[in-house]
């Protein structure tokens, strides 16, 4: 595997930076190089998020933004614009929390060539945690679209983020994403 970079957006509470420090934490358990960081303005929520997780094979050196990434995370469907996608690779994946098709989605980002995912990650989040905080379940839907880290690997790194009383329920949100997830 050469380098590979995921762009997350979301908003400041749904969990988009412990998101990618999750990523990050698997792919280094599975022996793979990896850095995750965040990006943000004022710190509120509600406010605009993004974070960055690269993973390789090898040492990474880079230490910038990722403004071309191979695939991008978004975890609050307002945000879905044109302009999101900017950067985005060609044939680049993008996983959406959305209740619509793929193919609606690649219609709003004006991103025909994109491999485009969804899944319903906040019913995920609601039913499994009472709460709208989407990031473990667009775990499990980024597992199964990427493979980039396996599911075993996100669970035993979610294990190690989240509050302990949460822990059964973010792992259930994890695994329900990842087999509701629409990949066309």
């Amino acid at each position: 595997m050469s380098l590979v970079e995921v762009r997350w957006h979301g908003r400041g509470g749904q969990g988009a930076v412990t998101a990618s420090e999750i990523v990050a934490i698997a792919a280094i358990s599975e022996g793979k190089y990896a850095q995750a960081f965040p990006s943000f303005g004022v710190e509120r929520r509600g406010a605009p998020v993004e974070a960055y997780t690269r993973i390789s094979d090898s040492p990474i050196y880079v230490r910038s933004k990722i403004y071309t990434p191979d695939i991008m995370v978004v975890l609050d469907p307002t945000l879905l614009e044109p302009r999101l996608a900017q950067g985005l690779k060609e044939g680049g994946t993008v996983i959406v929390n959305t209740e619509k098709s793929p193919e609606e989605v690649k219609k709003i980002l004006n991103r025909e060539d994109a491999k485009v995912a969804t899944v319903d990650a906040t019913k995920i989040a609601l039913e499994t945690l009472k709460r709208p905080i989407v990031n473990t379940a667009i775990l499990g839907a980024f597992v199964k679209v990427t493979g980039l880290v396996s599911l075993d690997s996100v669970l035993e790194a979610v294990k190690s983020k989240v509050p302990p009383r949460t822990v059964e329920a973010n792992i259930e949100a994890v695994k329900r994403a990842y087999e509701e997830v629409i990949v066309p």
